[in-house]
């Protein structure tokens, strides 16, 4: 009976751990449109991202530098180190390798956008951030 009581404690703790690391609202959708090889060992990749009303991407941070275009909807984008902006369809910017950042969508319109990252070859594109960093 007390390996049934740790082992759904066990359970419980890491059921929680993983809740806590995924953002809060609704699915944010990553599709990559095309990827290949690039010069000095790096990949080059065309994503499609749509963050639904009332969504958010979590804080996160990338392996190389990433320039996006917002097409349709807004995205409201919490940047290590520079002030809250919000972007509208048309509106591109270059978020820099490493820097920890969150994109917001609080409008009433899915947010679509087109992101271009060039990263070293086998690193992933994004790295959810923990409450404690890292």
């Amino acid at each position: 009976m007390r390996k049934y009581a740790i082992a759904a404690a066990v359970l419980v703790i890491a059921s929680v751990s993983v809740s806590l690391a995924q953002p809060a609202g609704p699915a944010v959708v990553r599709k990559t449109l095309q990827s290949g090889d690039a010069p000095g060992g790096n990949t080059i990749s065309l994503v499609e991202v749509t963050i639904p009303p009332g969504g958010n991407e979590g804080r996160h941070v990338h392996s190389g530098p990433l320039v996006l275009r917002v097409l349709s909807g807004e995205l409201t984008l919490d940047y290590e180190g520079k002030p809250t902006t919000t972007y509208k369809p048309g509106d591109t910017f270059i978020v820099e390798t490493g820097k920890q950042h969150e994109g917001h969508n609080r409008g009433t319109v899915p947010m679509v956008a087109i992101a271009a990252f060039a990263t070293p070859k086998g690193a992933p594109l994004t790295t959810q951030v923990t409450s404690n960093g890292k």
